[in-house]
Parts: structure tokens; C-alpha cells; sequence
């Protein structure tokens, strides 16, 4: 969630930069609106509380001048307490307008963020590991998966729908080998490995911004409420499937104050995750590049906001290294504004090189988020007896499916066979 006073202070230069991510203005505008009469009437609220505290106090000294100045005081504090109750009801409504609002606008592009349109704006950091070359004309993975019976998509689809996938043999060992192989490269870069649910109540999906925005591409568990007794009555509460276990492992210090000795915390974890993939349809219609449900393994990163920018390089580095490590090409882009994610403030993404295709394919997003999900999650850390916002980084490292997907089109050999990665051969 934006700055509410960073906004108003700055409005033209905060609406400039979210313009860059298509907010419309009169949007903006309207924000502004409801973020100053929220704080005019919290204002009014707040002279009308501070005049009731001021009369309360006169109670000993009217009761000396008699019981007609004592019956005047308490008509005026009643009078103040009906103001009060009515104001705090209309703050009540204009606090909801203004959060409802709030909760739609994306973060804001840092300044090592390029301005940009779209993809085609994104700007190549560095290629890592030259491209294999070829004696024969490459096969993308699809193929692949049947010549060797690695990946099974009809009785995927048999078993639930299009986009979900079966995998054997050694395709499913080699899934397995990729986790634990990921995993024990992160715990050895720093980062604590962790095991999460993969089902969370729709407070954890507005800490981290996939509610209310994205909603379409969450898988909800209809008819699963959660019946919670609060006195008589029953609260019920929706329950979603993760699409990342970044939602999980941020939203653990969910409205919490951690001690600033304890930064940064590193986690990193593995969990099946679940898209619908609203708004993608025709696109990586064949093979596993776009499934509903995949593998991926998660970094992420709780930091001082000083130590964000380092702590996202590392997080690059580290994710990288997993593919160097495996001996797989790859490249680094910096997306530009038009680019980046809802959440996101800077991203660098990973693109590994799929010779089935000839070109990069995204493979991880790292992100920083800088304060954007800490204020909507509530995240603070104390220090010097003060307490401020963290800032929280994420990144994938890496979508399983997709090393898998990887590993098959750049180990393929002339006859449709696969060599296993070096890496790989004590996971199996």
C-alpha cells in the first residue's frame, strides 16, 4: 500500500510515477479526495475529543458554583459525546472509501526503475553462460517429454483440466532432485528453509497484494469457510490457494514488531502453487511453460530498508547460481515501469535459454517491494525504541516446471535422449 502522506505531499510526482503502471489519473485524483476529507474529519474528531477532555476536567469546579453550572457542563458533554459518536461513524465510512481505494493503487517505481511502456522497454543486465550449439535442429520440451515418457499431459488433463500435467519416471525424479537441489543451495547462501501451508485466509492475500486486484487468478476453496465464534455470532472467512509461497512466508510476521537484531530474515521454501491464469488463454497453450498448478522454490527477505538494495542483489545472485550450477544459459532484465508487477517497486528478472524455442524465457522474478507490502501486512521492526516499516523482497528460484523444462531442451541429444546436469546426480 502507497504512503497516504507521501501522496498528498507529493501528488504530482507520485501520480506521474504510477502513471507509468497505467493508474488512471482521475483514480488518483479521487484517492486524494478521500485520503483529505479522511484527515480533515480525523482532525474535526479529534479537536471535538480533545474539547470533551477539556470540559470533563471542570467538573470540581463547576460543582462549587452550584447545580445549574454543573447541569450546563454535563449538557455540553453531551452534546460532545453525540458529535463524537456521529463523526467517529463518518470516519468510519470515509476510512473504508479511502482503503477501498488504497488497496487498488500498485507501488510506486523506484528511481533505479527505467521508464517504459512494456516488455519491449526492458533492458538486458548480462548474459550468463554462452548458448549451447547445435549439430541438429533442437526439440522444444513437449516432445521431448513424450519421446522419453517424462511429463504425461493427456491423462493431466483426464485428471483435471487443460494446463494441469502428470509427471513420470524420471521426469518426476528429476522434479524431486531440482527441489532438494534448490533448497540445499539456499540454506547454504543464508536463506532458512521453511514449510508453509498452501491454503491461507484472504487477510494474508491483501498483506502481500494479490486481494482484492487479483482475485481472478486465485483458486478459492468455495463452501471451506472457516466458522469462527466471536460471543453468538459466526464470522466466516474465505480460504485460497497460494499462487506463491512468497504470500506465506512474508505474511509469517503478519502484524508483528520484530527486534532489529533480527534483521534481515532469509526464508526460503518449496510448495506447489496455483494460478487460473485468468487472462492468458492461447498463450503456452502446448507443454508446461503455463500450468494451473506447478513446483517452485521461494526466496524471500525481511530487511531494514537500508539493507534492501544489497539484500536483493543477493537474492539474484543466488537464484542465478542455481542455474549456473546446472550449466544452464540465462540473462538478466531489468524491467522497466510499465513492466513491473502490482507489489513491486524494482524488478530484475532471470531468463533461462530454451534452445526448443531459440530465445530467453522467464524463469524468476526478484523484486523488491520496498515498504508497499509491509504497510498493507502491518510488518515493523523496533529499534532505538521506535518502530518503522521493513522492507520485504521476494524471488522465485526457481520454477521448478520450467528448470525441468530447461534442463530437457538444453541436455537433449541428436537421437531425443537426455543427459542428466552433474549437479544433479547424487539427488537421484
Amino acid at each position: 500500500m502507497i504512503d497516504v502522506k507521501s501522496l498528498l505531499n507529493n501528488f504530482d510526482s507520485v501520480s506521474e510515477k504510477l502513471q507509468i503502471k497505467k493508474v488512471d489519473s482521475d483514480i488518483l485524483l479521487a484517492l486524494k479526495d478521500a485520503a483529505q476529507n479522511y484527515k480533515k474529519t480525523k482532525q474535526n474528531l479529534e479537536s471535538l475529543q480533545a474539547e470533551q477532555n477539556k470540559q470533563s476536567k471542570l467538573f470540581g469546579e463547576k460543582a462549587k458554583e452550584g447545580k445549574e453550572a454543573l447541569e450546563v457542563l454535563k449538557s455540553q458533554l453531551d452534546s460532545l459525546k453525540k458529535e463524537i459518536a456521529t463523526l467517529n461513524q463518518e470516519l468510519k465510512a470515509k476510512e473504508e472509501i479511502l482503503e477501498n481505494l488504497l488497496f487498488g493503487i500498485p507501488n510506486i517505481p523506484d528511481e533505479k526503475t527505467p521508464k517504459g511502456d512494456d516488455e519491449n522497454d526492458n533492458i538486458e543486465l548480462k548474459k550468463v553462460l554462452k548458448p549451447k550449439e547445435f549439430a541438429f535442429k533442437p526439440k522444444e520440451h513437449w516432445e521431448l517429454a513424450q519421446e522419453n515418457g517424462w511429463i504425461d499431459f493427456e491423462r493431466g488433463v483426464k485428471l483435471a483440466k487443460s494446463r494441469f500435467s502428470v509427471l513420470r519416471g524420471m521426469g518426476a525424479r528429476l522434479n524431486r532432485a531440482l527441489i532438494n537441489f534448490m533448497l540445499d543451495y539456499n540454506q547454504k547462501a543464508g536463506f532458512e528453509m521453511v514449510v508453509t501451508p498452501v491454503i491461507v485466509n484472504e487477510k494474508m492475500l491483501f498483506g502481500t497484494g494479490q486481494l482484492p486486484k487479483f482475485e481472478e487468478d486465485m483458486f478459492k476453496i468455495d463452501g471451506n469457510t472457516d466458522p469462527l465464534l466471536i460471543g453468538e455470532e459466526v464470522k466466516k472467512q474465505d480460504f485460497y490457494l497460494i499462487s506463491t509461497s512468497e504470500i506465506t512466508l512474508t505474511n509469517l510476521y503478519h502484524d508483528e514488531i520484530i527486534p532489529a537484531q533480527d534483521l534481515p530474515i532469509l526464508l526460503t521454501a518449496q510448495t506447489p502453487c496455483f494460478r487460473k491464469e485468468a487472462g492468458s488463454a492461447g498463450r503456452d497453450t502446448r507443454g508446461m511453460i503455463r500450468q494451473h498448478q506447478f513446483d517452485k522454490v521461494e526466496l524471500v527477505a525481511i530487511t531494514k530498508p537500508e539493507q534492501s538494495d544489497e539484500i536483493h542483489q543477493k537474492m539474484i545472485d543466488t537464484a542465478s547460481g542455481i542455474l549456473e550450477a546446472l550449466e544452464l544459459p540465462h540473462r538478466m532484465v531489468q524491467l522497466c515501469g510499465g513492466d513491473l508487477g502490482f507489489s513491486a517497486s524494482n524488478t530484475v528478472d532471470i531468463e533461462v535459454w530454451l534452445p526448443g524455442q531459440n530465445c530467453y524465457r522467464e524463469i524468476s522474478s526478484v523484486s523488491n517491494t520496498r515498504d508497499f507490502q509491509a504497510r498493507r501486512a502491518k510488518i515493523r521492526y523496533k529499534e532505538d525504541k521506535k518502530n518503522a516499516l521493513v522492507h520485504t523482497l521476494n524471488g522465485s528460484s526457481l520454477a521448478v516446471g520450467r528448470t525441468l523444462i530447461a534442463i530437457m531442451e538444453n541436455y537433449q541429444k541428436e537421437d531425443g535422449s537426455i543427459e542428466i546436469p552433474e549437479a544433479l546426480k547424487s539427488y537421484l
